[in-house]
């Protein structure tokens, strides 16, 4: 099928994905990115001997990131090492009172029990039917389009549907396990960066939970953008073709069909296009408006997952008190929450996440120096200034010195804000949003924008705006799936 020509639009994972899938299996096959670099929301850089990942920085879900490598005959130690981090994480919930995540299975137990006694055998059970939502729906529901309902009335999903708890809310279903209100936050912190508050989340997301306790937090020596190296060198492994700094500014129509795509000054021919740049952009600004299946209206009545406020921050003394990964809790939670899904505001005091990555490789900052990014999730749509960002900078500083105990304000020897502005710049990114639609229950499976257009046969589209959601094994899966509708066409 060399003699069929597919363009992809966007380099990120669903990006990368879809079109290693399609040049597998013989499309010739053309990537354009607006950006230079592939990664699209995973993108490096570097700067003044630092190296930050931009975005994600758990790597959870390991099975699914070897699935894909063995897809085409690889293994993801083909193409970088994985270190497991132990312990996974550590929850601050205020002075004297914080919980380190071992990475041992037995020794988690252990800490529950320590807790909250008996919780230990709840946790068990807990994780059991974790595991049992996780191998359901990462093999059942993940990987269908989702076109409609109709996917999922086979008598094996129907069977499950009950154990799957897709009706029941994520925080309802915490609390038929534990009491203590420290457990359900440790197991509802995820829940926040899918999209959603544990009271509007599905019960199903406990799978999240099977993850992080049971297969681990594990760390791509050198950084989370070795895994966008390794699916960038195994597209061109297959003959996919990358045009960096082309961003597409139009898509051609006519009866019924995307002609060609104008990028760069120039137009790509098509006999299929897969769009993985932000949905909302490809369909209401490059499409013409009678190619489109949503209106504004629609857009507008979805519910976004968070965006997010980051720093980059480099200090010139290392910081013991951090791990790799540090949640502080210590401030109010619910009302973080509910600035960003209820009334839509900057918080007043926010939840802070902390990615340290030179307290495991020493290779991302200078000797004696720390790599830090900071992350609080907002609202997206907000006004983003630089005084608000200034003002968040010195919350940020105020509540890490509180943390560690130290003076790091005359340590910083590098810092660099990002949020919505930059999400919208850089990405097209609806309302300036970091991870695409909240995981609500009707924001779920068929209840998506749907990946294919339905007044275009051969345009599709794929990442964290479609099925089957946020995060990064999502977006690798999305890629795959909407790869999947063209060659099934063949």
């Amino acid at each position: 099928m060399k003699n069929r020509n597919a363009i992809v639009i966007g380099a990120g994972f669903a990006g990368l994905s879809a079109a290693a899938t399609l040049a597998s299996n013989g499309f010739n096959v053309t990537v354009l990115e607006k950006n230079s670099i592939a990664g699209g929301r995973a993108r490096k850089f570097s700067a003044d001997g630092f190296t930050f990942d931009m975005g994600p920085s758990w790597y959870w879900m390991p099975d699914i990131f070897e699935d894909y490598f063995a897809g085409f005959g690889r293994s993801v130690s083909d193409y970088y090492q994985l270190d497991r981090i132990d312990p996974s994480y550590k929850i601050y919930f205020g002075s004297g009172d914080e919980v380190t995540l071992p990475a041992s299975l037995s020794e988690i137990y252990e800490l529950y029990e320590s807790i909250e006694p008996g919780s230990s055998k709840a946790l068990k059970k807990f994780l059991k039917e974790s595991e049992y939502k996780y191998r359901i729906g990462i093999g059942e529901f993940v990987s269908k389009p989702s076109h409609s309902i109709q996917e999922y009335m086979h008598w094996k999903i129907l069977a499950a549907g009950l154990r799957l708890n897709m009706f029941s809310s994520f925080g309802d279903y915490t609390r038929r396990y534990f009491k203590t209100a420290k457990i359900n936050r440790m197991l509802e912190f995820p829940v926040l960066f899918l999209g959603g508050t544990a009271k509007t989340t599905p019960a199903l997301y406990s799978l999240m939970n099977y993850s992080d306790m049971v297969q681990g937090t594990w760390y791509p020596r050198g950084g989370m953008y070795r895994v966008v190296e390794a699916m960038e060198a195994l597209a061109r492994e297959n003959g996919v073709d990358f045009k960096f700094n082309t961003e597409v500014t139009a898509i051609r129509t006519s009866q019924g069909r995307v002609t060609s795509v104008e990028a760069g000054g120039r137009q790509y021919e098509a006999d299929f296009v897969i769009a993985a740049a932000d949905y909302n952009h490809v369909e209401q600004h490059l499409l013409p408006e009678t190619a489109r299946k949503y209106s504004p209206k629609y857009w507008e009545s979805r519910v976004l997952s968070p965006s997010s406020l980051i720093f980059y921050l480099g200090f010139n003394t290392r910081i013991p008190r951090l791990d790799h990964h540090t949640l502080l809790f210590d401030e109010d939670f619910e009302g973080h929450a509910d600035s960003i899904y209820k009334k839509p505001e900057w918080p007043v005091n926010p939840s802070v996440y902390i990615s340290c990555t030179s307290r495991t490789d020493p290779s991302v900052a200078p000797e004696g120096h720390e790599n830090v990014m900071v992350l609080i999730p907002v609202a997206p749509g907000l006004t983003d200034t630089p005084e608000i960002r200034k003002n968040y900078l010195d919350h940020v500083l105020m509540r890490m010195e509180r943390y560690t105990g130290q003076s790091l304000r005359d340590h910083i020897v590098y810092s660099r804000s990002y949020a919505h502005n930059d999400f919208e710049r850089d990405y097209h990114a609806f309302k300036g949003n970091a991870y695409g639609l909240a995981n609500t229950l009707l924001q779920t499976a068929f209840l998506k924008p749907k990946i294919r257009n339905p007044k275009l046969s051969n345009l599709f589209y794929a990442g964290q705006l479609t099925v089957p959601g946020p995060g990064v094994p999502p977006a690798i899966i999305s890629g795959q799936i909407a790869a999947g509708e063209i060659i099934n066409q063949f």
